[in-house]
Order: C-alpha cells, then structure tokens, then sequence
C-alpha cells in the first residue's frame, strides 16, 4: 500500500489526530494566558468589591473571564476555573504584602 492510498482510506483518522493536536495546542496556551490574565482580573475585582466578598468576587471574575475568553470558558470545568482564580488570589496576596504601588491602587 502506498503513502497516497494510505491516505484516502483513512484520512477521517489524520483528521481526528490534527483535531485533537490543536485541542491539546489550543489548551495548553491558553492555559497559560488565563493564568496570567487571572492576576489581573483578581485585583480589578478586589479593587472594586474590596474584602469579605469572595462569592461576589469570584463571579465577576467568571463573568470577565466568559466575555475575554468564550470558547475557552465552555472548555474549562468551573471547578478548575475556582482553583487558578485561588492561585491567582494567593499571587495577590504576596503582591499586596510586598509591593506597596500595588497595595495603594487596590485600596484606592
């Protein structure tokens, strides 16, 4: 059997693989762009709702995260979502206690 028969008998196969390739692709960098966008949007949300608001804080953080990044907030479970929004808060948290320009644009 040659390379092109090969092909046309099985291309539905080389087409699931480059689908799931670029599912995987498409996870893992935008993974890393949620992360990183998180810290942002968690000191915007304790900018404005400010302490003793965790569930008030955590929706509008979901709720910004659904707009910035729609395809990607039908992909992630809102539990995985929950846990990167509290490694994000524990960032804040360390930024707060070491940066005081941080620290005064929350608290404004």
């Amino acid at each position: 059997m040659n390379w092109l028969e090969f092909l046309t008998q099985n291309w539905y196969v080389i087409v699931v693989v480059l689908i799931l390739l670029f599912g995987i692709y498409y996870t893992i960098t935008n993974k890393q762009k949620v992360k990183e966008w998180l810290k942002y949007a968690v000191t915007y949300a304790e900018k404005e709702l400010k302490s003793g608001t965790g569930q008030l804080k955590l929706r509008q953080v979901y709720d910004m995260f659904i707009e910035r990044f729609p395809v990607f907030s039908k992909i992630v479970p809102f539990s995985v979502f929950s846990y990167w929004v509290d490694e994000a808060l524990v960032f804040l948290r360390e930024q707060l206690e070491k940066n005081e320009n941080i620290k005064a644009f929350v608290e404004q």
